[in-house]
């Protein structure tokens, strides 16, 4: 019997999966590393929302030029995934999430009304 955590268990692996595409594609200009950073806390895993972000992460040196900040930003929120910092919602829906379950949550609320995606 399917439990209701289900669909998101499948947007969590979905997540992980495409960011790990990401992180593993060479970086061509300079010696920068790409990380996946998934809230996992043991202690956290009972209060469900701190296991629900989801970040790609790029650091190191390309030429004389810091690099360090979020490519991806993605976070499960009462029961849809808000993208905090986008790159990724295409795959997200090619993988199979309902636009009404994604939040475009860098777009102000009135704007998101004016998008096929879930506003809040």
């Amino acid at each position: 019997m399917a439990t209701t955590n289900q669909p998101l268990d499948q947007w969590r692996d979905t997540l992980e999966k495409i960011l790990q595409y990401y992180a593993d594609l060479p970086y061509r200009y300079g010696d920068v590393r790409t990380y996946v950073v998934v809230s996992r806390d043991s202690e956290a895993l009972l209060r469900s929302a701190d296991r629900n972000h989801f970040m790609l992460i790029q650091e190191g040196w390309e030429n004389e030029r810091r690099i360090h900040g979020f490519v991806v930003h993605a976070e499960i929120r009462s029961g849809k995934i808000w993208i905090h910092y986008d790159g990724i919602t295409g795959e997200m829906v090619a993988a199979g999430v309902p636009k009404d379950h994604i939040v475009l949550a860098f777009y102000p609320h009135s704007v998101r009304e004016h998008t096929d995606y879930a506003l809040a």
